[in-house]
């Protein structure tokens, strides 16, 4: 795997030491290792052991800075061919996030920090997978930054033991050396820390006292205020600034007690392993991911933060009971050497990067209608086919998820509310769908509203049709395509643009349930029909919006007769609009059709179709069904092209007359004559249903 690892700077640190260790571990094994920061000490250190070191500027939180490094980060990911960006603070994840758009890296975030709820940190929620060092921190970008627990992956920091060689203690005893090592800010709890030590050199008048780490930059003041403090608790001969050190497993060789006094969350708390590492007891403050690392009395000692003579009592405890001492040792060792080893770190880290690579997350968008979303399953066939361990959504509206309720090819489907029209909808929708991480977006609806989602969706991989619809939102618009062609095909078009293999022969395909089959079954043996063998059916109507494609009544129900003429039972079908239509039908009829009309969900429908031996049908919903449920069909066309609508099928009579006006495509007829739907005749249609269904005439 070739993997790149992005951070602020690489000066001494907990995340820039584990950075450097896990570099080294990766080149060791055979996998290119990439790590881009602003520079620092650890550099040479770094390239040193086989990575490579891109020095850009990732630290700095000007939007016009990180717009630059934005495009030199995508330039090394492309150079080096990357297959994994891994980012380890907030600046460089928001550039590597948008760095990563338009190549093939996945991006993986670490939350080494306790993160306050802001819009600034929630970037490091939203990899594909989030790693935590501690359970606290799992539960922090659970609860506040709404992370699926699905993307969590808690990994505890480790340390390298071949550095943090114990060596021979001398007899613990009053003149114990106790050490705080950190960053040089008000978190860290220097001051509560100092003040605790004043009755420690009450009690132990030789005591050192170590201040391991440096201020940044901007808390430069605050060194200067603990130096003031120091003075003030009259700790001068006692106390000891280090500043920043590189040899710290030497320092750590020469310490008796090591405290940890932060009065913040801590992540996890990286030194306390260190310390642990070389044999070195220690004290910390019951803060996040300590209590994780640390069980009071067996591998270390607990105190309350800020609570200054609970830490004094626990150093001294420490220092005067050498067998608590010991004990307390060599149990943090085994712990380290069984939980934060490096290897084990490293493991566990290279398995969470081989399931990110190996994981594939796919939304399909078909908002509407019935019709169109039943003539999206054959895409969603091949999309299973190319893709068979990926996690497949499609995105319905409500009245659609039914027909997708038991497809085999998707994991799971989404509920699109189409009656709201309000754009702050999208928003809070899109705000859902990137909670599912997805890599790839097939979006077939293809309008305004469908763009800008997927767009908003932050998936790696949108492909659509670049049709003058806000198009230019998809990361992969497709803008050479025919539209001339059936619907099937025309998404297949999209498909085979994105890459995608076995376009041939589509079909369309449905599962009615049990309790659907069921529900058929006794609805048709309410008609007398349950031992029938020659049923018709007849789709009455149109989608409302398009009343220009029905048949006209009459001619219904004169094929109704016709068709009873020769023994065969007509069932009407509809939906809940058709009510007066059907009821004029059976006014018109001699014969006495089943009426069904609003009796029957789409599914439901499905399974009444499937026991039909013919079904006559304008161009709507139902002849998709009719067609998925392999039943012989007549469609007939009025308004609309044949060429276009027609679904695949096995047994399929297309009528449609030839006119000058037709396909017009208006939901009126300009010419009021309605002619194209008109010059179909009863007689005509009779005869073809008569040869789909094998009968002479």
């Amino acid at each position: 795997m070739n993997i790149l690892q992005i951070l602020p700077e690489l000066n001494v640190g907990g995340v820039e030491t584990g950075t450097v260790d896990f570099a080294k571990y990766l080149v060791a094994h055979g996998h290119k290792s990439v790590v881009i920061s602003a520079g620092g000490q650890m550099v040479d250190d770094l390239e040193s052991s086989g990575s490579k070191h891109y020095k850009i500027a990732v630290h700095q939180k000007s939007l016009w800075r990180m717009l630059k490094a934005i495009k030199d980060v995508r330039r090394v990911i492309k150079d080096e061919n990357i297959d994994i960006v891994h980012a380890r603070s907030r600046v460089p994840a928001w550039i590597a996030y948008f760095a990563c758009r338009k190549t093939k890296a996945a991006f993986i975030t670490t939350c080494h920090g306790y993160y306050k709820n802001r819009l600034f940190s929630q970037i490091m929620g939203w990899g594909k997978f989030v790693i935590v060092p501690s359970q606290v921190i799992g539960r922090h970008m659970i609860d506040d930054y709404k992370v699926s627990s699905h993307s969590i992956r808690c990994i505890p920091r480790s340390v390298d033991c071949s550095k943090f060689v114990v060596s021979d203690r001398k007899s613990v005893g009053p003149k114990g050396t106790i050490a705080i090592i950190g960053r040089l800010t008000p978190l860290k709890g220097h001051t509560y820390f100092l003040k605790s030590m004043t009755k420690i050199v009450r009690q132990i008048p030789y005591a050192k006292i170590w201040i391991i780490g440096d201020a940044p930059k901007n808390k430069r003041a605050y060194k200067q205020e603990l130096e003031v403090l120091v003075k003030r608790l009259g700790l001068s001969n006692h106390v000891e600034f280090l500043g920043n050190r590189k040899d710290i497993p030497e320092l750590l060789s020469q310490i008796d007690v090591l405290v940890l006094s932060t009065v913040t969350e801590e992540s996890f708390g990286r030194v306390i392993i260190e310390g642990q590492a070389a044999g070195v007891a220690v004290v910390a403050t019951k803060v996040g991911g300590v209590v994780d690392v640390i069980e009071h009395e067996k591998t270390g000692l607990l105190v309350m933060p800020k609570d200054t003579d609970g830490m004094a009592n626990a150093v001294l405890k420490l220092l005067r009971d050498k067998n608590l001492y010991d004990r307390l040792v060599v149990e943090a060792k085994k712990k380290v050497q069984e939980c934060y080893t490096l290897e084990n770190m490293a493991s566990k880290t290279l398995a969470v990067y081989e399931e990110l690579l190996n994981s594939l997350n796919i939304l399909v968008v078909k908002i509407r209608s019935i019709g169109d979303v039943i003539l999206v399953v054959p895409s969603l066939k091949v999309i299973r086919q190319n893709f068979p361990r990926a996690k497949i959504y499609c995105l319905v509206g409500e009245e659609s998820k039914k027909i997708l309720q038991h497809c085999p090819y998707i994991d799971g489907l989404i509920i699109f509310n189409t009656k709201n029209r309000n754009w702050f909808y999208l928003l809070e929708l899109s705000r859902k769908l990137r909670k599912y991480r997805f890599d790839k977006i097939f979006d077939f609806q293809n309008s305004r509203r469908s763009h800008l989602l997927s767009c908003l969706t932050f998936a790696r991989e949108s492909y659509g049709y670049d049709n003058k619809k806000w198009g230019n939102l998809l990361t992969n618009p497709i803008k050479k395509y025919r539209n001339d062609m059936a619907a099937v095909l025309h998404q297949f078009q999209l498909l085979e643009k994105s890459g995608l293999t076995g376009l041939e022969k589509p079909f369309l395909e449905l599962w009615p349930s049990e309790k659907d089959n069921e529900y058929a079954k006794n609805i048709l043996e309410s008609e007398w029909l349950g031992n029938f063998n020659n049923i018709v059916g007849i789709n009455i109507a149109a989608s409302l919006k398009w009343q220009t494609k029905n048949w006209p009544l009459e001619s219904i129900a004169r094929l109704c007769d016709m068709l009873a003429g020769k023994n065969i039972r007509v069932v009407l079908t509809g939906a809940d609009k058709d009510r007066q239509q059907a009821q004029y039908i059976l006014s018109l009829c001699k014969s006495k059709p089943a009426n069904l009309v609003a009796k029957t969900d789409i599914m439901q429908l499905a399974a009444v179709i499937k026991r039909c031996k013919c079904f006559i049908t304008p161009d709507s919903a139902p002849m998709h069904v009719a067609s998925a449920m392999q039943v012989p069909l007549v469609a007939l066309f009025g308004p609309t092209d044949p060429n276009r609508h027609v679904p695949p099928a096995k047994k399929i009579v297309i009528i449609a007359k030839e006119l000058e006006c037709a396909p017009c495509y208006n939901r009126r007829c300009k010419i009021f004559t309605h002619a194209c739907m008109k010059s179909i005749t009863p007689e005509q249609v009779f005869k073809e249903i008569l040869k789909l269904m094998e009968i002479k005439s």
